[in-house]
């Protein structure tokens, strides 16, 4: 008898340490937007690929929407491995102590995403991301949003018209700058808390890519949109940096693979999703869009180029000559 219970107890232990050799590595991927935003899009198609190149060795959980962590609490999560993956936006890394990321804020540093991905796509993005290691973090690729626009609920014609408004941002200090250059009052505020403040009148107005402002319904409760494409949006995908390091080779390798195609396929969809979005705020007539002139565009880069002189040494000297090396854009040629 006790032979028996011996036997069965082996071979309980045997098919338990099969299961947990079979058990797929979960890996908790957070963020703070609509899973219908190219982010969201991105996150869903990188956990597909994940799960078929792995052959389900790892299963990649999405949970969109601030659904477990605020914006605000998401970084010590992973930083602690609470979540394994994340996608923030760049400006997080700032208050990180990673200052070098606030150049992505510099009002516009690109003209356009072959400007931007000279730098997310070689060696200076690169240098970026291996600054976050001694953070505990291991940055693995930059996702495009697009580039931002300014919304209120009165007509913004000229960088005149943005003064005394409380404008929401990320926390930046780059942003904060930008924001009074043009004589607005700039408003540091969660993303998840932007569509109540502008429905509430907390803040006048914000900046954002055409998809964020109209996937968080926000065009519901701003009367104008002016397409300044004043700076740029993206994010960083991020990763405990114990985890991934910990990971078997093989599957490493395999979800490395699968970030390689979801890092393409989000940065095709991209400015897809953003047209389309456009074309939603439109449709719906509740919010006026007004393209500047190629004068008025000018004028607001005009306002902000200081920017670039005062906030220099925030970022470092050398990184910004860096870029404008490889983009062409000289703040004191405007």
């Amino acid at each position: 008898m006790k032979m028996h219970t011996m036997v069965v107890g082996l071979v309980a232990a045997t098919f338990s340490m099969i299961a947990m050799a079979q058990a797929p590595i979960v890996i908790k991927f957070s963020h703070v937007v609509a899973a219908d935003t190219p982010k969201g899009k991105a996150s869903e198609f990188f956990a597909k690929r994940a799960a078929e190149l792995t052959k389900g060795k790892a299963k990649v959980e999405v949970y969109a929407n601030s659904a477990l962590y605020k914006d605000k609490e998401e970084m010590e999560a992973l930083q602690l491995g609470a979540v394994q993956m994340l996608a923030p936006s760049l400006a997080k890394f700032g208050p990180l102590g990673v200052k070098e990321f606030e150049a992505f804020d510099f009002p516009y540093i690109f003209d356009d995403t072959a400007d931007l991905h000279k730098i997310t796509q070689g060696p200076i993005g690169a240098g970026m991301l291996a600054k976050l290691e001694p953070k505990g973090i291991k940055g693995l690729a930059f996702w495009d949003n697009g580039f931002k626009s300014f919304s209120a609920n009165t007509p913004i014609k000229a960088p005149a018209d943005l003064k005394g408004k409380k404008l929401r941002i990320q926390s930046s200090k780059v942003l904060e700058e930008q924001i009074r250059s043009v004589g607005g009052l700039p408003q540091v505020m969660a993303f998840s808390e932007v569509y109540q403040a502008l429905q509430t009148g907390v803040v006048d107005g914000t900046e954002n890519p055409i998809s964020n402002l109209y996937t968080q319904k926000m065009h519901e409760v701003q009367k104008h949109l002016t397409l300044t494409n004043h700076g740029y949006l993206g994010y960083a995908v991020i990763t405990n940096k114990k985890f991934w390091e910990g990971l078997p080779a093989d599957v490493r390798g395999q979800l490395e693979a699968a970030m390689k195609e979801a890092t393409a396929y989000a940065n095709k969809i991209a400015q897809e999703e953003n047209d389309m979005s456009l074309e939603g705020v439109k449709k719906s007539g509740k919010t006026t869009v007004y393209v500047p002139t190629k004068e008025e565009r000018m004028a607001f880069k005009k306002a902000m180029a200081p920017v670039h002189v005062k906030m220099a040494d925030r970022v470092g000297k050398d990184l910004l000559q860096s870029i404008y090396k490889e983009t062409g854009f000289d703040p004191n040629k405007l």
